[in-house]
């Protein structure tokens, strides 16, 4: 075994030894629990436009952007645009492909801003309901006969998660993914989204789990939550797997 091959299987032990630590998961949970009522995620930025992201999963991403090596990456959820430049930027470290965001408002200060951004020649919007059906075929036309990384990051109950994951988890290529983003929200306590239409029961992690029900070609990527233990998306990092 190579010392690269060597590496890689010490890693992978790591990983497995974690995903075995239910006291560590366990306190992670709690740590995310205890910081949501700071608002920890609204902390950071990526190249100056807050990204409402752990920084953790933005590490995820970029491991799973480098190995797919994505013609296009389907984010729906604006906001502020953080996560659209940061994908943008990533892509062009890899040196192809662009971001297509679909949101149902897109403020104009924030549009203006990803607009003007040195990596808007990367950054494509869509505004409109992302369960559109008008708009779902814009994406899904745009997309044709590219490889596709898919990220659901806009309304978060379970209805409307489960019909975006119905429209757009198809468009993901094999061996891509769809990741499904703040399914952590069924983990946290039942009072911790009072003024949300979602919650424990409602969010996408229900909808995730409703969708691999009716759909085989995705597999729940144990590992990524495995080895990050903090993340808004436990059970939401989705590869396909035919």
């Amino acid at each position: 075994m190579n010392p690269h091959e060597q590496f890689r299987e010490e890693v992978k032990d790591n990983i497995d030894g974690l995903q075995q630590d239910k006291a560590l998961q366990a306190t992670s949970q709690a740590w995310i629990n205890d910081t949501a009522r700071h608002k920890y995620t609204y902390n950071f930025s990526w190249m100056g436009r807050p990204i409402i992201q752990f920084p953790q999963d933005m590490i995820a991403m970029q491991e799973i952007i480098w190995a797919v090596q994505p013609d296009i990456i389907v984010e729906t959820g604006i906001a502020h645009g953080g996560s659209l430049v940061f994908y943008a930027s990533m892509l062009e470290l890899i040196g192809k492909g662009h971001v297509l965001g679909v949101d149902i408002d897109i403020r104009q200060h924030n549009r203006e801003a990803i607009e003007t951004h040195p990596m808007s020649k990367r950054i494509q919007m869509i505004q409109g309901s992302s369960i559109d059906p008008a708009i779902v075929e814009q994406v899904r036309q745009r997309v044709e006969g590219k490889k596709v990384l898919v990220v659901l990051d806009s309304n978060h109950t379970h209805e409307h998660v489960l019909q975006e994951l119905r429209a757009y988890a198809p468009m993901a290529s094999v061996g891509s993914y769809c990741v499904v983003m703040d399914t952590v929200v069924e983990d946290m306590p039942v009072d911790a989204f009072p003024d949300r239409p979602w919650g424990k029961g409602d969010n996408p992690k229900t909808a995730v789990w409703a969708y691999l029900e009716e759909n085989r070609d995705f597999e729940i990527d144990q590992a990524v939550h495995g080895k990050l233990l903090i993340t808004v998306a436990p059970d939401g990092y989705l590869r396909r797997v035919r």
